[in-house]
């Protein structure tokens, strides 16, 4: 590890990366003063990087608000990274019909080497916060996580499980484990505000040919809209939209039930 600290680096990519992050972060757009103030950056470097980022596409500049946001060859690169652009591409229309369907707001999460991460999303309420974006990475106890946590192959999971499960207390670990038990029964599991105050989600599995989870669609609202059962008409709805999405990877019902 230290070899690698101490490893030759280029700072300017570094600052340019660092940049990205400033944006990621933020959550919003920002205009130019406001990124010059937070990093410190003297203006005419600034202008350099930002102009940089932007022909590159790593960023984008709205020139009537004259702001930044990230751009959406970072979204290029995050499904090159997932693996999964098949999976986003047969998932998006669906993701668009549930929303339509239920008022709510539908994305797909799928695995990375850190975790589960959001790899699409379709709002159907502009104004919600639903306290993630494409890129997120989501915790152990979200609807998504629970459901990685349960059908994913242990080899893929064990590191971010024991990580994930080290910030939970004790008593709700067990409760967790319980919890398992009826997700991997009804391929259904529910969260309530796992990231932001008064939103909840549900979320059910995606699996190929093999059974192997290939992802997880997810169901975002406000919670008292939000079904915590999975026999609920909205919940059956999303469970026969992932069971169409599964046998167009192969999946099999009748060598593998789906659950309903």
């Amino acid at each position: 590890m230290e070899s690698q600290k101490n490893a030759p680096v280029i700072q300017s990519l570094q600052t340019g990366i660092q940049l990205l992050d400033l944006i990621a972060e933020h959550g919003q757009s920002l205009k130019f003063n406001e990124i010059q103030e937070l990093s410190g950056i003297t203006k005419s470097n600034l202008y350099k990087y930002l102009n940089t980022l932007t022909q590159l596409g790593l960023l984008y500049r709205d020139k009537k608000q004259g702001t930044f946001t990230l751009g959406s060859k970072l979204i290029e690169y995050g499904i090159a990274a997932t693996g999964s652009k098949d999976l986003i591409g047969k998932v998006a229309p669906y993701l668009q019909e549930i929303s339509r369907q239920t008022s709510l707001t539908a994305l797909l999460a799928v695995w990375t080497h850190d975790g589960p991460v959001i790899a699409n999303i379709w709002s159907a309420n502009y104004g919600l916060n639903i306290g993630a974006q494409i890129g997120t990475h989501l915790p152990l106890m979200s609807s998504s996580g629970k459901v990685f946590a349960t059908f994913k192959e242990l080899v893929y999971i064990k590191e971010w499980r024991l990580k994930e499960l080290s910030k939970v207390p004790e008593n709700k670990r067990k409760e967790f484990e319980e919890e398992q038990k009826g997700i991997s029964n009804t391929y259904f599991s529910y969260s309530n505000e796992p990231l932001v105050e008064h939103v909840s989600s549900f979320s059910v599995p995606i699996f190929d040919y093999k059974k192997e989870l290939l992802g997880a669609l997810t169901i975002v609202g406000f919670s008292p809209l939000v079904p915590q059962m999975h026999d609920d008409e909205v919940s059956q709805f999303v469970l026969k939209c992932a069971k169409e999405i599964s046998e167009s990877f192969g999946f099999d019902p009748n060598k593998a039930s789906y659950a309903e």
